[in-house]
């Protein structure tokens, strides 16, 4: 959202297509999440009802309400979008260059299902229009003056209580719904708005006179009037109405569906509903004329819609808040640019920081033609840039300047808005962290060069994108960065999706205008094959786990086996043959035992006991108790041919082997002598091991931070960097039963690191490791955004 100006009014009116982008940014600000803010409300209400047992209302009636509502969650994401583009559609009639006759409006009938919708719309636009009646006729007069400047008839207030009214009902207009939710759809949205409304007008008044389109004083009631009939004159509107019948529940299918399109005649019924408190009735093009607010009755208008003249002085109310994140991130760009522009000999052409002098600032409009005669060009130079070639945010600058050529305006001549500034500074930044804090491809890079225009124009336009998680383009943004993070293409199903994603950024950037309607289809389509891959993640996080348990038994098993085996090398001495056959195969038997049966006693107490009866043998061989050691050997050839069984050797090779035994036992005084333990193996992940931890254990883990991680179970995410400072985000996908040890993997589910508590705890003593992670790329990309300005921030503090 642009932050207002604090600078007070403006004595030449500023651009009047800025303003009223402000100013739909406020509302869009304000309202972009209704309505399913107020749904789980709505649940508790159903579910009082029939805990309550309500006579009023039987289960059966209920239950209807609560399986609708169940659909309009289903449906969340599609009505927010419906919802915003019928407000944002007020604001495009609005600067139309002629106000829409009600004659150009085709009409058609309403579903008889959708009458009682339409009708409560109706009684709620007059409901808001009785509350908020100063504070709309002080602006429907500043509207007025807009339009002249517009150079467009006056027309209806895009965000009155008639047009809000008309996006709720809009937005429902597929949808089946009983009359009970009907009655809580608009009851809670009543509310909604109750706790917005007066701010949010009052907001919208001040931005109106900040911007030069205030009253010059505090008029009274004839001189209201009076301004009302020269505003009205000089737009060449009609003047006095004349009572026209009410059409019954006929609609105007464009955008009016319905709405009566009586014009103003007094005491309409409900199906000649006439804009009260100065509101025109939806649809119909009618006259100036008067209405009073207090009756709720009143003669709909085509333009100010003055009410009794109760207005109050112009630049009323407060200036409209932004959200604390965002003014923040807006004030440590602010410092960020100041910074590089200290460093920098000269200003760029084209740029600004806002009111250069003898510059001239592009209007929004203009700039955002200039960004969509850009957009088709090849994205070579965005490419580069993200390579570290440059700045992207200055390739974005030199391509507008480029274009702004093209349309025969001089660079040196224009400039760039502190808002459009920070526009195009905001979505460089994001794009130069997103290649810092994911693992992209050359293709990738070739992608997200294409997308940099069209998301330059949203973040001119809609700054929501910063701000709302649920953005269209933010979540499309989110599904192209999951579909090719680390993406090589190697599998079928991993090519599938950059061909997909590929195709999808051509696309937005061939049919991306300033209807975002196309991010949200092509994140709809996208997020369809993503689900699958999902599935994949998950099945490739099992394996993981599974494999890594099975290499942590077998090394477990080896250790036990290699700490049993060094006793027996250690003493007493051992003939050569006897010292051989531990280390081979009864070692791979006493392994095999572990891996087979675990912790069972009674087995490994056998396959142990055979390692000290061969001892054993060759001690009675060392002393020539020839007798004694053939009856031993005797006894103990079933077990050393189980053993040399579970090596793999068939009954003749294990007769072999065993005859060797038997060979090197013969002889009393064969040399006999001590045996070093074996030789610890190369582990599997010694060379993933070298790359996430440090050798050298230079910093020292506090306490505190080992039992917080410990803490921590499967499921939760990290933020680690290897030695090199490369940062990657992992997950805690499995926990050793037996070492503690914890599996992370990224988020494809590949395999990263195993590593204990301590270990872990060292990289985050040393700045490595942080604990939790950002959900999703964009908000990950974000947040390196804020750490890079937050820095640049305190450097110039200092």
């Amino acid at each position: 959202m642009s932050i207002p100006s604090a600078r007070g009014f403006h004595s030449t009116p500023v651009d009047p297509t800025r303003v009223l982008e402000e100013i739909k940014r406020l509302v869009l600000e304000r309202l972009a999440g209704l309505p399913g803010e107020f749904y789980p409300a709505i649940d508790t209400a159903l579910a009082a009802i029939t805990a309550g047992g309500d006579a009023n209302h039987s289960p059966q009636v209920v239950y209807q309400a609560q399986a609708a509502l169940w659909v309009l969650r289903q449906h969340h994401a599609a009505h927010v979008m419906r919802f915003r583009q019928g407000i944002a559609r007020g604001f495009d009639d609005f600067r139309l260059l002629h106000a829409r006759d009600s004659v150009d409006v085709p009409l058609g009938l309403i579903d008889e299902g959708q009458i009682d919708f339409h009708l409560a719309g109706q009684a709620l636009a007059a409901s808001l229009d009785h509350r908020h009646s100063a504070s709309l006729d002080m602006m429907g007069a500043r509207l007025d003056i807009l339009a002249g400047a517009l150079g467009a008839e006056p027309s209806m207030n895009p965000l009155g209580p008639t047009r809000l009214a008309m996006a709720f009902v809009d937005t429902f207009e597929d949808e089946q719904i009983p009359e009970l939710l009907r009655t809580l759809l608009f009851e809670h949205y009543a509310k909604a708005l109750g706790g917005v409304l007066g701010e949010l007008y009052d907001a919208a008044n001040a931005v109106l006179a900040r911007g030069g389109y205030g009253l010059p004083a505090a008029p009274d009631a004839p001189a209201v009037a009076a301004s009302a009939a020269a505003v009205g004159a000089s737009s060449g509107s009609p003047g006095a109405p004349g009572p026209v019948p009410a059409t019954g529940y006929s609609t105007a299918t464009q955008g009016a569906a319905g709405w009566g399109l009586g014009q103003g005649q007094h005491g309409a019924g409900p199906a000649g509903f006439a804009g009260a408190a100065g509101q025109p009735a939806y649809g119909g093009h009618g006259h100036a004329g008067s209405g009073h607010a207090a009756s709720g009755t009143g003669t709909g208008t085509g333009g100010a819609g003055w009410g009794d003249g109760r207005a109050g002085a112009p630049g009323g109310g407060a200036e409209a808040p932004t959200p604390a994140e965002l003014n923040e991130l807006r004030s440590m760009l602010h410092a960020w640019r100041e910074g590089r522009r200290d460093e920098a000999p000269a200003p760029r052409a084209g740029t600004s920081t806002g009111g250069t002098p003898g510059r001239r600032e592009l209007r929004l409009d203009e700039l955002v033609n200039v960004a969509s005669l850009m957009q088709a060009e090849p994205a070579d130079v965005f490419a580069r840039a993200l390579a570290g070639t440059g700045t992207l945010a200055g390739a974005i600058r030199d391509q507008l300047n480029t274009g702004s050529r093209r349309l025969g305006l001089d660079p040196e001549q224009i400039s760039f808005s502190a808002e459009d500034e920070d526009a195009i500074d905001l979505v460089g930044l994001l794009f130069d962290a997103l290649f810092r804090s994911q693992q992209l491809q050359d293709r990738a890079r070739r992608m997200y060069a294409r997308l940099v225009l069209p998301y330059v124009k949203v973040a001119l336009t809609d700054q929501q994108l910063f701000v709302s998680p649920t953005h269209p383009a933010r979540r499309l943004f989110d599904a192209i960065t999951e579909a090719v993070a680390g993406n090589a293409g190697n599998t079928p199903q991993e090519r599938e999706l950059l061909d997909r994603a590929t195709s999808i950024s051509q696309r937005v950037v061939a049919e991306y205008t300033e209807d975002l309607v196309i991010f949200e289809t092509a994140h709809r389509e996208l997020d369809a094959l993503l689900q699958q891959q999902r599935r994949r993640i998950e099945l490739q996080e099992e394996r993981a786990a599974k494999a890594t348990n099975g290499r942590e038994r077998l090394n477990h098993a080896r250790e036990q086996a290699d700490t049993v085996l060094a006793r027996r090398l250690s003493a007493p001495p051992l003939s050569p043959a006897i010292a051989e056959f531990l280390r081979g195969s009864w070692r791979h038997h006493l392994v095999q035992t572990w891996l087979r049966d675990g912790d069972d006693r009674e087995r490994l107490v056998d396959a142990v006991s055979l390692g000290d009866a061969l001892v054993a043998a060759d001690r009675l061989a060392a002393e020539g108790r020839g007798s004694e050691l053939a009856d031993h050997l005797l006894a103990l050839e079933p077990r050393i041919a189980e053993c040399l069984a579970s090596s793999g050797l068939d009954q003749s090779a294990a007769e072999h082997a065993l005859a060797l035994l038997v060979k090197g036992l013969v002889y009393p005084h064969t040399p006999r002598d001590l045996y070093p333990p074996p030789p610890r193996q190369a582990q599997d992940d010694d060379d993933e091991r070298s790359l996430w931890l440090d050798p050298r254990g230079s910093a020292r883990a506090r306490p505190a931070q080992v039992e917080e991680l410990r803490a921590l179970e499967a499921g939760s995410w990290l933020q680690i960097s290897d030695l090199k400072g490369e940062s990657l985000a992992a997950k805690i996908a499995w926990v050793s039963p037996l070492s503690d040890r914890r599996l992370l993997v990224n988020r494809r589910g590949l395999r990263v690191l195993v590593a204990t508590v301590e270990e872990l705890a060292v990289m985050a003593a040393a700045g490595r490791l942080e604990v939790g992670c950002e959900p999703t790329a964009f908000e990950q990309a974000m947040q390196h955004v804020r750490e890079q300005l937050d820095r640049a921030a305190g450097s110039v503090a200092r």
